[in-house]
């Protein structure tokens, strides 16, 4: 475990450091940061990265002098990918969608919102699903515009060979053992979830018992 108070790194500093620490944690197995560090540049991780938050963080639009914007990242337990955009009907009240080229390569499981504009139109719907990077949407108002929204599942071989398992239990092999906690918070609930147990082990041992 290597401590770390509030530490900056910049450039080919921020690198140098890098390495070092992939370096110790090649050579020790594994190694953990405790406390606070700042990388100003370009950070890559090849591997899964896991975190208790995310935020971006950047110089507020409004008051840039004064003020920060934060804005948390957008979880989910899937490996989900998010594309939408605004698109205008045809003479018919269709539109065909044309997503990224890599579109179906990368993603499947594909999930579909799709709102108007400016007037209703109750019957549009999905006429032409994912085919060829491309769906189409009809049912609407001629000329209308509408927003939509698409999503997919990676499955790319990376991730195909790196699932994502959202529950897990804790353990020797695991970031943190059983009865141990990664932030503080728990230890009361626990405290009662053991009582629940114990006085259940109790009951079922009487029920044995008489």
């Amino acid at each position: 475990m290597i401590k770390l108070n509030q530490i900056k790194y910049k450039g080919s500093t921020a690198l140098i450091v890098l390495v070092f620490f992939v370096v110790v944690a090649v050579s020790e197995g594994a190694t953990s940061l405790v406390g606070n560090v700042e990388f100003e540049g370009n950070l890559t991780v090849t591997g899964a990265m896991s975190k208790g938050a995310g935020t971006f963080l950047i110089d507020h639009p409004l008051d840039p002098k004064n003020k920060l914007l934060y804005h948390s990242f957008v979880e989910s337990p899937d490996v989900k990918n998010l594309y939408d955009g605004i698109a205008v009907l045809d003479e018919e009240g269709t539109v065909t969608i044309q997503l990224p080229s890599y579109f179906e390569a990368l993603n499947e499981g594909f999930r579909y919102q799709f709102f108007p504009h400016d007037q209703s139109m109750p019957n549009l719907y999905i006429v032409k699903e994912v085919e060829n990077n491309s769906f189409s949407i009809s049912g609407g108002e001629p000329n209308g515009r509408i927003s939509w929204q698409v999503t997919g599942i990676r499955h790319d071989p990376y991730i195909l060979a790196n699932p994502i398992i959202p529950e897990v239990d804790k353990g020797p092999d695991e970031i943190r053992d059983k009865g141990e906690y990664l932030f503080e918070g728990y230890e009361e609930d626990n405290t009662a979830s053991e009582r629940i147990s114990l006085i259940r082990w109790l009951m079922n041992w009487l029920e044995q018992v008489l």
